[in-house]
């Protein structure tokens, strides 16, 4: 189909943004409404000195109720562009044109980067034509996806592992080849790893096109919390060296992965961007219309910082609403991901003078979009200013990042005081949360650790963070980590120590997976993976972060728990011995019990740290006994009598305690306990079933 009616074809049309390619030329479409001029770059090459090819947008005709557009016959995927423009430097008034700056397509679908990239050269005044990023034309109608979509596998059957495309395959011990290390060719080939494990979902901390220089000097951004790009996936993940390479090596890992049963959840970031305060780079958004795409304080030369990042989106902005959708929409149609993990989502409940809405309107517009429907959507529900909505969380088909399960399993593993009390609701996904919304137990999603904070192993390692090699003076990161050593900081060949922590290590697993909610896991807790007590190794592209396969080895008792932990909680969704039920259905028709050192005599005190749950389903053809105990010394507890007519007794799946591979059994081939109490040793979790008559 050749361009839609025009009858100058050249003047381009407001609609659709970006760059649509037709078979007879590509029209380009960007929003400002402040400029007072616009050009379009071409390019040969990514750190050409100048363009190809100028294209000046005249205000008369190639301008539509605040879109520029143009239409350039002859043009083909893999062209690189940008766009200047022209305008008013008034900060004290929102503005901030700088016609020196090559800046991104809002709405760009690829992005190159060239080896002489500068952040620094878009900060300062002065032409960076040679050190921008440039934005790709693209054609996403060209790739065979071969009858692929979206899973839509329903949450209680969902286990997420929480992962890093690169830190995931760029430790040489991957084994995986060089040109593949750390990109999503290499997470392919790691594929038959993450199925042996069990789980069924990856959430792929940022893939959109980051900037890797918003780091201290001498550091990259690792996390890739720096976005630039909200259509583009990141060129550096790529082993295909061409503009349009990241695109394809993206969809065919998106396309292997659900080959393999495993969805795709995208950590996405619509709360900031890369370019920072006011002394940060005019890379996009800024340069095309400031005070459109950011919260400003009332000097608009400064921004208001609700994300510790320097800038603040204004998602109560029409046009920004409308990019973060599409950008949503892309990668939902486009790309084929199953779902999104908001981070920092509260900031989008804020007006554009930063006060939170009750009912904020981007939020509204994702949960009833139909595009989306089906699509996991998944809330960090807090800001960096204080901002927290964990539990109330507005719409109805959200799912929250469960900071209170995190916390509370924390400190009750660690045996602190006063925490016993607050495991109930933990471990039947958190009803003082979320019951009054009615929703599934599914809305919280359960997790002890994430990117964001110490590894597992780091938790039972260090009482303290360890952060110098960020380069800030171990000011960065948090200090309130509630974490326990093990008594010894860091390191150790100590056996009593390094027993104890993996006992802790495989509480944590237990507690995690046994609970109502959605389980996640972080990359490399089943092999401990350390980061050497850094707890923000953000800007760590190195060994500090990467996954090191030689723990795989050294750690084989504990990746073997994790995931006989993982295959138990899922054989319950599908086990024919339970009727197909899921965990929970299963709890959910139970009868609960709690219990203590004695039956039906629980310690909620200060100063207990111990606890039994009986969960008796006669639905199902077992009963489940869960002992936690936290306290540092064995503890006898006092079994429930079974119905009449149990065929086998109480049976240990699960026993912390015990060395691999007594410390976990899979169903049916549980061993057999004697007696009316069972030892739980000290800082364990022990899980017994026993059949149901008939």
């Amino acid at each position: 189909m050749a361009f839609p009616e025009n009858a100058n074809a050249a003047l381009g049309r407001s609609y659709p943004l970006g760059a649509r390619i037709y078979p007879d030329g590509v029209n380009f479409c960007v929003y400002s409404r402040s400029a007072t001029g616009l050009e379009l770059l071409l390019f040969n090459h990514v750190d050409d000195p100048g363009p190809a090819r100028l294209i000046p947008l005249d205000p008369r005709v190639n301008f539509t109720a605040h879109y520029w557009h143009v239409f350039v016959p002859g043009i083909l995927p893999g062209q690189l562009y940008g766009y200047r423009a022209y305008g008013s430097f008034d900060p004290q008034n929102g503005l901030r044109f700088d016609s020196r700056k090559v800046l991104l397509d809002p709405y760009g679908q690829g992005v190159v980067v060239g080896p002489n990239y500068s952040r620094g050269a878009a900060c300062f005044r002065g032409d960076n034509t040679a050190t921008a990023m440039k934005s790709v034309v693209a054609d996403l109608r060209a790739y065979n996806w071969e009858g692929d979509a979206p899973l839509h596998r329903p949450f209680h059957q969902t286990v997420i592992y929480e992962m890093h495309v690169g830190g995931f395959t760029r430790h040489l011990s991957s084994n995986v080849a060089p040109e593949k290390r750390g990109t999503y060719a290499g997470l392919i080939d790691k594929i038959p790893y993450l199925q042996e494990l069990g789980i069924t979902a990856v959430e792929l901390q940022p893939v959109y096109q980051f900037d890797e220089q918003d780091a201290p000097a001498g550091l990259s951004n690792y996390w890739g919390y720096s976005p630039v790009s909200y259509f583009a996936p990141h060129c550096g993940y790529s082993s295909l060296r061409t503009p349009l390479g990241p695109l394809d090596e993206f969809r065919g890992m998106v396309k292997a992965l659900h080959r393999a049963g495993l969805e795709v959840i995208l950590d996405v970031v619509y709360n900031h961007t890369a370019e920072g305060n006011e002394n940060g780079p005019n890379l996009c958004f800024r340069g095309l219309d400031n005070n459109t795409y950011y919260i400003l304080e009332p000097d608009q030369t400064y921004y208001s910082n609700y994300t510790g990042t320097g800038n603040t989106l204004d998602a109560d902005n029409a046009i920004v609403r409308r990019l973060i959708t599409d950008s949503l929409h892309h990668w939902v149609s486009e790309m084929h991901v199953d779902g999104f993990r908001f981070d920092l989502a509260s900031i989008l409940t804020r007006d554009e003078n930063g006060v939170p809405l009750g009912n904020p309107p981007v939020l509204w517009d994702i949960d009833t979009d139909p595009i989306l429907a089906g699509t996991k959507l998944i809330a960090e529900a807090w800001d960096a200013a204080g901002l927290y909505q964990v539990g109330s969380f507005v719409g109805d088909n959200w799912k929250e990042w469960n900071g209170r399960f995190r916390d509370d399993v924390r400190s009750f593993v660690k045996s602190d005081p006063g925490t016993v009390s607050k495991m109930p609701n933990r471990l039947l996904a958190s009803p003082d949360l979320y019951a009054h919304e009615g929703l599934e137990p599914e809305q919280s999603i359960n997790f002890v650790t994430c990117h964001d904070g110490f590894t597992l192993n780091d938790l039972v390692s260090y009482d303290g963070k360890h952060n110098e090699a960020n380069l800030e003076n171990n000011r960065d990161g948090s200090n309130d980590n509630l974490s326990w050593n093990c008594g010894i900081e860091g390191p150790t060949d100590d056996p009593v120590v390094e027993q104890l922590r993996n006992r802790q290590v495989k509480n944590f697993f237990a507690i995690t997976l046994a609970s109502l909610g959605t389980p996640m896991l972080l990359m490399g807790d089943e092999v401990r993976r350390t980061q050497g007590g850094n707890n923000n190794a953000y800007c760590q592209d190195n060994e500090i972060s990467w996954f090191d396969w030689t723990r795989l080895d050294k750690y084989p008792d504990v990746h073997r728990f994790a995931r006989e932990m993982i295959r138990l909680r899922l054989e319950i969704d599908s086990n024919q011995d339970d009727q197909g039920m899921s965990l929970t259905q299963y709890i959910q028709q139970a009868r609960i019990e709690w219990h203590g050192l004695k039956l039906y005599q629980p310690d909620w005190s200060e100063d207990s740290h111990s606890l039994a749950v009986m969960i008796q389903n006669s639905r199902a053809k077992r009963q489940i006994y869960t002992i936690l105990n936290s306290y540092w010394g064995p503890l006898e507890f006092e079994l429930p009598p079974l119905p009449g007519g149990s065929q086998t007794g109480w049976q240990r799946l699960v026993d912390t305690a015990l060395p691999s591979p007594d410390d976990i059994s899979a169903w049916g081939q549980a061993v057999q306990v004697q007696g009316s109490t069972y030892t739980a040793q000290a800082h364990s979790v022990v899980i017994l079933v026993a059949s149901n008559p008939g």
